[in-house]
């Protein structure tokens, strides 16, 4: 078995989890609701308020899938309490962001602005401030979800080693290399 796959879940009071007869797991908290399909080869059983997933299976395959479904559904009830937020850095001369509904609309170096538009589920908000790049904060309860979000917009302008402008997650550090010099 599993070292992850293994260790029990917690599930807090106000959340409430149901597991249908397809191995459905439906997840419901403060801030919304996921749902998502676990493999059958699993048996997800529930006590008072924890949440212990087994398999009768050994095999290699079955136990990376026993730890993936644990985090799975733990990344759901911690969605669905605290939710999930990542922040891009759009570090760069002129480089700037305007939410607009569900659309972010970015200038990114490029002779056109970029229109992103954003599933439902993704809410972003932009902090400008002056002399500083500005930070778009993407949130959602689903962490897959705003993970391909945040990936999505960082490969528009992925960071140069040159300059370092780009589109950064927040933290990233950027290995710079030196730039040409000049003949003898």
């Amino acid at each position: 078995m599993s070292r992850i796959g293994k260790s029990i879940i917690t599930v807090p009071e106000n959340v409430t989890l149901t597991v249908d007869e397809n191995n459905t797991v439906t997840v419901k908290g403060p801030k919304g609701t996921l749902t998502q399909h676990i493999n059958p080869d699993f048996k997800i059983e529930q006590k008072d308020n924890e949440v212990e997933i087994t398999t009768e299976f050994n095999s290699l395959e079955h136990k990376s899938l026993h730890g993936l479904s644990r985090t799975l559904i733990n990344n759901m009830i911690v969605g669905t309490t605290e939710g999930y937020e990542i922040q891009l850095v759009l570090e760069g001369v002129g480089f700037r962001a305007a939410v607009t509904g569900q659309q972010l609309d970015m200038a990114l170096g490029y002779s056109h602005n970029i229109i992103f538009g954003l599933p439902e589920e993704v809410t972003a908000t932009v902090e400008s401030v002056r002399g500083k790049a500005p930070i778009v904060t993407l949130s959602s309860v689903d962490k897959q979800l705003v993970g391909a979000v945040a990936a999505k917009i960082r490969s528009l302008r992925k960071p140069e080693p040159y300059k370092g402008k780009g589109v950064l997650y927040k933290g990233e550090i950027v290995r710079r290399k030196a730039g040409k010099t000049a003949a003898k």
